[in-house]
């Protein structure tokens, strides 16, 4: 069975920095495209940043300064970097896989049981 594995979260103050990982049990990722999702508390999942088999990446709009989206084929991970975390950033993080960064959320697949972030002071 496919699935990822994501981790990497913790407790950090606001204005800290975590870096996630998530490597993909059962396959190698190198043409897929991996997107990171999350879900804050009492709220939907929500999309966070993406990148595709050729490197490209996607941010929605509060990830795009703030967070830096990259992957290691060689590792076969996809890692998640996030700077300057806000409490708004608490949330479960969800990695998963699709053909294109393009495709919608229901589209991605092999959801793995997701990291805790909680930015907190």
């Amino acid at each position: 069975q496919v699935q990822f594995v994501e981790s990497g979260g913790g407790s950090v103050q606001p204005g800290g920095s975590l870096r996630l990982s998530c490597v993909p049990s059962g396959f190698t990722l190198d043409y897929y495209a991996i997107a990171w999702f999350r879900q804050p508390p009492g709220l939907e999942r929500e999309g966070v940043s993406c990148i595709n088999g050729d490197g490209t990446t996607e941010h929605v709009n509060f990830a795009k300064d703030r967070f830096t989206i990259s992957r290691d084929n060689a590792k076969n991970t996809v890692y998640l970097q996030m700077n300057h975390l806000n409490p708004a950033d608490t949330a479960v993080y969800y990695c998963a896989t699709s053909s294109s960064c393009q495709d919608a959320q229901d589209d991605f697949h092999s959801w793995g049981p997701g990291t805790q972030v909680i930015v907190s002071s």
